[in-house]
């Protein structure tokens, strides 16, 4: 139990982390069908990236302090984080959108170039929820090991 302790300001993101991508797992495959694949899914509800910053920041918040550097860093890669699961990444997606529109439109070989993934973000909603369930879960966890 020491060990968990010690480590808890990163154990308890790398937790809270995986949990999300299980529940996203979860929601996605109940949508969908059942996949193992699925369980490296890309975008959907919740955002494992952002619950596990959210968790960090909160982790490093409490065992660290708020004012610390570590903290300073803890919120500047969230943001990082946060942006590349929002608006870089629904960039890329709606490039692939067009792409596959124009191939279908010069009536382009599909085999030889298949279909583009269009869907690589997360809606701001997802964003949203995975922060509230890793600020969450990083509550529970720290009380736990309080």
């Amino acid at each position: 139990m020491e060990f968990i302790t010690s480590y808890a300001v990163f154990l308890i993101p790398i937790t809270v982390g995986i949990i999300v991508q299980a529940i996203k797992f979860v929601l996605y495959s109940l949508k969908h069908g059942w996949d193992i694949r699925y369980v490296l899914t890309h975008g959907h509800m919740p955002s494992a990236h952002t619950a596990f910053a959210f968790s960090l920041v909160t982790s490093i918040g409490f065992y660290e302090g708020v004012h610390t550097g570590t903290f300073a860093v803890a919120i500047a890669l969230a943001f990082l984080i946060i942006d590349d699961a929002t608006r870089l990444r629904m960039t890329l997606g709606d490039q692939g959108k067009y792409l596959n529109m124009l191939i279908g439109q010069l009536n382009i070989n599909e085999e030889k170039y298949p279909r583009l993934k269009e869907r690589m973000g997360h809606k701001v909603s997802e964003v949203i929820v995975g922060a509230i369930t890793g600020l969450i879960l990083t509550t529970i966890f720290i009380k736990l090991l309080a």
